[in-house]
C-alpha cells in the first residue's frame, strides 16, 4: 500500500511540475511578447498539445497495454519493446509528412506567418514521440518512479529555460516555441536512463498468467491505430477550440488570447488525471486478463465517484472567481464572463470521466468504441465552433456537446463490454470490434 500511495504521489507530483510549467509558459508570454506573437505562441502550444499527446498518447498506452499483457505471459521485455520502436519510427514518419503537407494552412492561419513557430512543432513532435514511447514501456513495466522522473524532468526543463529566457531578455516568440518542444526530449531522456538502469524495487510484481496468444507486430499496429484515432480525438476535442477562435478573431486578438487563456487555466486538470490513467491501463489490463472484473467495476466506481464531486465546486468556482484568476496570471485585456469559464471547467469534468472510461474499455479489447466516440465528438464540435456566429460561445457549447456526447457512448459500450467479458469463458483477444 505504501509503495501504492509513493508511485501515485510521484505521479501526481510530475503531473503538477508539467502543468505548472504549461502555466508559466502562457503567462510570461503574455507578459513579454507582443500581443500577435502573444496568439501564435498559443496556438503552437495548442497544437503541440494535440499533435503530440493526440498521436503519441495512443502510442503510450497501445505500448504500455502490449508491454504489461507480454511480461503478464512471461515473455521477455526486449521483444515488445523492439516492436513499439519499430511503430514509433513508422507512425512519426507519417505525422511529419502529414504536417508538411498541412504547413502553409497551419503556418498562415494559426502560427501568424512564423515558419520558426511550425519548426519548433516539427521538433516537439519527434520528442513527443521519444518521450511517449520511453513512458509506454515504463508503465507496462509498472516502473512508476522512472514515469514521475520523466515527467518532472519535462516541467523542470521547460521552468528553467523559460526563465532563463526571460532573463536574457528574448522577445522572440520562436524562442519560446523551442525551449517548449525540447522539454520532450529532456523528458525521453530521463526516462531512458531510468528504463535501462536496474529498479527492482520499483518494479510490481506481474502475475505470470499462461496464454499462448502473442501480440504480432500486426496485432500492435492495429490496436495502435484504432487508439491513435482515439487519443488525437480526445486531444482535438480537449484543444482545439481556441486555435479556431484564434483564427476567426484576427482583428480581436485581446478577446481571443483571453479565451484561450481561460481554456489552458480549466484544462490543466485533464493534464494532472493522465498520472491516473498511466496507471489504470496496465493495472486494469492484468484484472482482466485474470478474469477479475469485479476489480474493474469497483476501481472504475470509486473514480467515477471523486470526479462527480469535484464537479460542483469547479463550476462554483470559476463562475466566481474564474475572470479575476485569468486576468491575473494572464495579463488579459478583456475580462470573460464567468459563466463562459464555469462551462468551460464543467467539460473538463467530462473529459476527465473519459479518460477513466478510455483505459477500462482498451482493458477488455474495445479499442474501437473509442475511436468512434471521438471522431463522432470532434464533428460535433467543429460544427459548433465553425457554424455558430459568435466563435466564443461556439466553442463553449461544444465543448459541452460533444464531451456528453463522448461520455455517453464510451460509458454505455463499456458497460455492456463488461457484461459480456463477465459471461465469455475466456478474457478478451487484444483486439475486437465494436
Amino acid at each position: 500500500m505504501r509503495e501504492r500511495f509513493g508511485s501515485a504521489f510521484g505521479m501526481t507530483a510530475g503531473m503538477v511540475v508539467v502543468g505548472l510549467a504549461g502555466y508559466g509558459f502562457i503567462s510570461l508570454s503574455g507578459y513579454t511578447l507582443a500581443p500577435d506573437d502573444v496568439v501564435a505562441l498559443t496556438s503552437f502550444y495548442l497544437l503541440l498539445s494535440i499533435v503530440g499527446p493526440g498521436v503519441f498518447a495512443g502510442l503510450e498506452q497501445e505500448t504500455s497495454r502490449a508491454t504489461s499483457s507480454w511480461l503478464v505471459a512471461g515473455r521477455p521485455f526486449g521483444v515488445v519493446a523492439k516492436r513499439a520502436l519499430l511503430l514509433t519510427g513508422a507512425l512519426t514518419a507519417i505525422v511529419l509528412v502529414v504536417l508538411l503537407a498541412a504547413s502553409p494552412l497551419i503556418t498562415d492561419r494559426a502560427l501568424g506567418g512564423q515558419w520558426g513557430l511550425f519548426a519548433a512543432l516539427a521538433v516537439g513532435v519527434v520528442s513527443s514521440a521519444l518521450a511517449y514511447l520511453v513512458r509506454g514501456l515504463l508503465g507496462g513495466r509498472q516502473r512508476f518512479s522512472g514515469y514521475a522522473a520523466s515527467l518532472g524532468g519535462e516541467g523542470l526543463s521547460r521552468i528553467a529555460l523559460c526563465g532563463v529566457a526571460v532573463l536574457l531578455g528574448f522577445r522572440y516568440s520562436v524562442v519560446y516555441g523551442l525551449v517548449f518542444a525540447l522539454g520532450l526530449t529532456l523528458s525521453a531522456l530521463v526516462g531512458l536512463l531510468w528504463l535501462r538502469a536496474r529498479h527492482d524495487k520499483d518494479d510490481k510484481p506481474l502475475d505470470a498468467v499462461p496464454d499462448d496468444r502473442a501480440d504480432t507486430v500486426k496485432d500492435m499496429a492495429r490496436g495502435l491505430g484504432l487508439l491513435v484515432g482515439a487519443t488525437l480525438g480526445f486531444q482535438a476535442v480537449a484543444n482545439i477550440a481556441p486555435v479556431v477562435v484564434n483564427s476567426r478573431l484576427t482583428d480581436d486578438t485581446n478577446t481571443a488570447f483571453a479565451f484561450a487563456s481561460a481554456f489552458l487555466m480549466v484544462r490543466v486538470p485533464v493534464l494532472l488525471f493522465a498520472a491516473v490513467q498511466a496507471m489504470l491501463m496496465p493495472a486494469l489490463t492484468q484484472a482482466v486478463a485474470r478474469g477479475d472484473l469485479g476489480m474493474v467495476r469497483s476501481t472504475l466506481a470509486r473514480i467515477g465517484v471523486a470526479l462527480a464531486a469535484i464537479g460542483v465546486p469547479s463550476f462554483v468556482g470559476a463562475l466566481l472567481l474564474g475572470p479575476w484568476v485569468v486576468e491575473f496570471l494572464f495579463n488579459t485585456k478583456v475580462r470573460l464572463p464567468g459563466i463562459v469559464i464555469a462551462l468551460l471547467a464543467v467539460s473538463t469534468v467530462l473529459l476527465m470521466i473519459t479518460q477513466v472510461l478510455l483505459p477500462a474499455l482498451v482493458a477488455i479489447g474495445r479499442h474501437r468504441v473509442v475511436t468512434i466516440g471521438w471522431t463522432v465528438g470532434g464533428i460535433v464540435l467543429l460544427a459548433f465552433v465553425l457554424l455558430h456566429p459568435d466563435p466564443v460561445w461556439g466553442a463553449v457549447w461544444g465543448q459541452m456537446a460533444s464531451c456528453s456526447l463522448v461520455v455517453a457512448v464510451m460509458g454505455l459500450r463499456l458497460a455492456a463490454g463488461l457484461r459480456r467479458s463477465g459471461s465469455a469463458p475466456a478474457p478478451p483477444a487484444p483486439v475486437t470490434a465494436a
